[in-house]
């Protein structure tokens, strides 16, 4: 079996992620391998260098991250682009690494962490959808605290992505991480007991 999971910014995939392995699951992280494409010597961060110049690179040939994100959070256009240069390359490798361990393991679950999952059209690949949900103003707070970031910096980050209210209208697994860790964990093994260890 697998599962997309995704949410929002600052909702807690990472959270619910680790629970979900720490219960015996496999995890494919969209933000890791959007990592390591990324890398100095991959192709795909050569043609974002060629798209949005060598400014976004650092001098030891790494990506500049703050000046990449600086670039197309304001600027939906650009972030299109961005999209474009790199879905396919995480998608594909998602896909393979997906292939592999079911191949591996055909009971286990595998999890499939993608932050924009529903902006990307992915929602067909995956038998079921797992929604990390915190309403709006939650989100926001978090967001701050964490990335240290003011309140118009937030609000620009959280606009880029679709609404998370839309979002938790599509699940078909919710997990609300707004009342603390251990309901959160009580979600997470109620769903582990109803749908995976069958």
């Amino acid at each position: 079996m697998n599962i997309g999971l995704t949410g929002g910014i600052a909702t807690g995939k990472s959270t619910v992620s680790r629970m979900l392995v720490s219960l015996g699951a496999a995890l494919i992280d969209a933000d890791v391998i959007a990592r390591e494409i990324m890398e100095p010597g991959h192709p795909v961060l050569a043609k974002v260098a060629e798209h949005f110049g060598e400014d976004i690179l650092n001098l030891d040939g790494t990506l500049n991250r703050k000046r990449l994100g600086a670039v197309v959070f304001s600027n939906p256009e650009q972030r299109k682009v961005l999209n474009e240069l790199t879905h396919p390359a995480i998608r594909n490798e998602m896909a393979a690494r997906m292939k592999a361990l079911e191949a591996a393991d055909p009971h286990r679950l595998v999890v499939c962490d993608i932050p924009l999952l529903y902006e990307s059209g992915q929602e067909g690949l995956y038998e079921q959808i797992m929604v990390v949900y915190v309403p709006k103003e939650v989100q926001l707070e978090r967001l701050m605290e964490r990335d240290n970031l003011t309140m118009e910096q937030a609000s620009s980050r959280l606009a880029a992505q679709m609404d998370i209210e839309w979002k938790k209208s599509k699940a078909d697994v919710l997990i609300n991480n707004s009342y603390g860790l251990d309901e959160t964990k009580r979600q997470i093994e109620t769903f582990w007991r109803e749908k995976v260890s069958i």
